[in-house]
This record gives C-alpha cells, sequence and structure tokens, in this order.
C-alpha cells in the first residue's frame, strides 16, 4: 500500500465507473498523465484533490486513503450482525449495522471482536419486573472500567454508557433471542447469549 492512496484503488475503481483516465482527468482539472502516474505509483494524489478524487470514484475519503471500498450488502440490517467500534481516545461507542469503514479522532477503528467472558469479566443477570438487572462483577477505576453494556437483538440495540467510578450496572428489557455485550476498556468486547 502506498502511503496513503494506492493506485491500484484508485484504477479499480475508476475502471469499474466505466471511466478512461482522461475522463477522471477532466473532472478533476488535471492531466491524463498525473492520473498514469497515481496509478503506476510514481506519484500521489494532492491532498486537496482527495475529497474530489474520492466523490468522483464514490467512495469515502477514508475508503479512498485505506485502499478498501466497502460495499454493505447487508441489506435486511439485521443488528445481530453489526460491529461495535470504540474510539481509545475520546471514548465514542459506535454500531454499525453490516461491514464499515469508521473513524473518530483521526484514527480508523477496527471493529471489535466479541470475546466469551473470562473469570475477570463476569456478569449475572437477575430478573426485576418486567427487565433484567445486569451486574459485571469488575472494577470501575479511572485507569480500568466498564465502558458499555449492550443488548443486541436482530431489530433493536439498547445501548447503557457506563463511567469510570461509576457501577457496572444496569436494567435492561432482554426480550427476544439476543446478545449481551460489555467492553472492558483494557480487555475488549465480552458477549454472552443470556
Amino acid at each position: 500500500m502506498d502511503n496513503y492512496v494506492t493506485g491500484s484503488t484508485i484504477k479499480q475503481l475508476r475502471e469499474a465507473r466505466n471511466m478512461t483516465q482522461t475522463a477522471l482527468a477532466q473532472k478533476l482539472g488535471v492531466s491524463s498523465k498525473t492520473v498514469s502516474k497515481w496509478e503506476t505509483a510514481k506519484g500521489l494524489p494532492d491532498i486537496s484533490l482527495l475529497q474530489p478524487l474520492a466523490q468522483v470514484l464514490g467512495i469515502s475519503v477514508i475508503e479512498l486513503m485505506n485502499g478498501q471500498h466497502i460495499t454493505n450488502r447487508n441489506r435486511s440490517a439485521n443488528m445481530l450482525r453489526g460491529r461495535f467500534f470504540v474510539c481509545p481516545l475520546c471514548g465514542n461507542v459506535l454500531h454499525s449495522t453490516g461491514e464499515a469503514v469508521v473513524s473518530c479522532c483521526g484514527i480508523t477503528l477496527p471493529p471489535l471482536e466479541p470475546e466469551d467472558p473470562d473469570e475477570d469479566h463476569t456478569v449475572t443477570i437477575e430478573s426485576v419486573e418486567d427487565e433484567h438487572f445486569i451486574t459485571v462483577h469488575h472494577p470501575m477505576t479511572k485507569e480500568h472500567y466498564i465502558s458499555f453494556l449492550a443488548y443486541v437483538t436482530s431489530d433493536r440495540i439498547q445501548l447503557v454508557k457506563l463511567y469510570p467510578e461509576g457501577e457496572a450496572q444496569t436494567r435492561l428489557q432482554l426480550r427476544g433471542m439476543g446478545r449481551l455485550y460489555w467492553y472492558c476498556d483494557r480487555h475488549g468486547l465480552f458477549q454472552k447469549k443470556p
């Protein structure tokens, strides 16, 4: 991969749109030789051309820079196929219902891969009226804490953001077939089918 944009990505996307190098060059106000240099890795697009280039090629700037075009084939938007992303800088929690390139604070975030809980990240679920009281048995210090709890079914997500020095517990309605997720800021994402 080139430093920030691959020539092969530009060529592949240009050809997928049945566009010649000359046609792409005209849309961007550059010469066809310039486009040829990009595609053969003999030059890189100027940073001021990234947004217009991505727009002409029908992708996001992040996809262009990543060299990876994401096509969401998840047309039914099944929430259980979704992915969680957490920004290590600001703690932002994001969820997608399919393949996505997600960026926060200037960082491209990898999707979190859930694991089964270990002895340091156990959870108890108690029925309380029409809800469930969920407790993660985990310290909640400023340096090490559970960031969120979420219950995901095929058609909805319930997410509760937690904070250091608070309690790692909440009440959720566990309806239907779903999965419970919780995220430790040091050890990652855990899951359980209640």
